[in-house]
């Protein structure tokens, strides 16, 4: 009969059902004497942990401007908003999507008629036949993919004397380079660490055991039953992404800037001059980003 039970529970591991139950157990209990070490603990090992951090420039921006209009039916105040924006989101557009993304919205709403009432409080008659006119909102949300035509962009929405314009918001999509590039200084970073605590113990490194990039395998709580997975410490090296990620600004003049010329009419795109005009110093900020690798090291005196 126990031999029928062993072989049940064979079945069980082999066919993986009894599996999930097990990926979650550490190998032992928090508290217990002797603790099972990982397989590349059996020998003398150091686990390095690499952690490195570096700024970079914002290559992604947005905003939005509103252009509004009231009028006494909904038809033509749609329309009026629509003209007004039509000949930005073209001029826009021309851009191509790749650099910049045009979203554009239209609203509309009823404006009632006004009351006070017993307290003094102005309130609105919200009855259809109190309807005093229309408001519509024509919005444009934009997208700088390409950080280089932001400061034209962002001068080509106020010459055209939007109602409101929003705060500009930057933020940083790493590409596969700077990924790529920066898990590497990771790996560097846990390897110079392994090597001058090496030294101050007085050893030396031998051949590697784990590269982790997920950096678990210098995270396992071997004293209290591995893996804990527990969060990383210590300190970011700094690591300079000069050579991946050009930053820096373009040199700009001093000098007063002339006297804004007339808004263009609407419907019609503003002119070079007034774009010119309007042209603000925006420079992207800077973002962290970081990584983290773990590299296991065999130690020999």
């Amino acid at each position: 009969m126990r031999r029928l039970v062993s072989t049940a529970a064979l079945a069980l591991l082999a066919g993986g059902i009894a599996a999930p139950a097990l990926a979650q157990t550490p190998p032992a209990t928090i508290g217990e004497r002797y603790v099972p070490a990982p397989w590349w603990m059996r020998d003398p090992v150091i686990a390095s942990m690499g952690f490195v951090r570096t700024e970079v420039q914002a290559n992604r921006a947005g905003f939005s401007a509103t252009f509004q209009v009231v009028d006494r039916s909904a038809t033509d105040a749609s329309r009026a908003a629509a003209d007004r924006v039509r000949a930005l989101s073209q001029a826009l557009a021309a851009y191509g999507v790749d650099k910049v993304r045009v979203e554009t919205t239209l609203t509309t709403r009823p404006l009632y008629d006004q009351y006070r009432d017993e307290s003094g409080v102005l309130r609105d008659n919200v009855r259809s036949d109190r309807i005093e006119r229309y408001q519509a909102d024509a919005t444009v949300s934009i997208t700088i993919r390409d950080i280089t035509v932001l400061e034209r962009v962002y001068a080509t929405v106020l010459a055209s004397s939007p109602t409101s314009v929003g705060q500009v918001g930057f933020n940083l999509e790493p590409d596969n380079e700077l990924i790529t590039w920066l898990s590497g200084e990771a790996v560097k970073d846990s390897a110079n660490r392994a090597r001058a605590a090496a030294a101050n113990a007085g050893a030396s490194l031998g051949p590697v055991r784990v590269i982790d990039p997920t950096g678990r395998a210098c995270q396992t709580d071997v004293l209290a039953g591995w893996p804990s997975y527990s969060s990383g410490g210590g300190l970011a090296t700094t690591v300079d992404s000069s050579e991946v990620v050009v930053t820096g600004s373009r040199a700009r003049s001093v000098a007063a800037p002339p006297p804004p010329p007339a808004p263009p009419p609407p419907g019609t795109a503003p002119s070079e001059a007034q774009i010119e005009a309007a042209r603000l110093a925006l420079q992207p900020p800077l973002r962290q980003i970081t990584d983290s690798a773990c590299v296991v090291y065999g130690l020999s005196n």
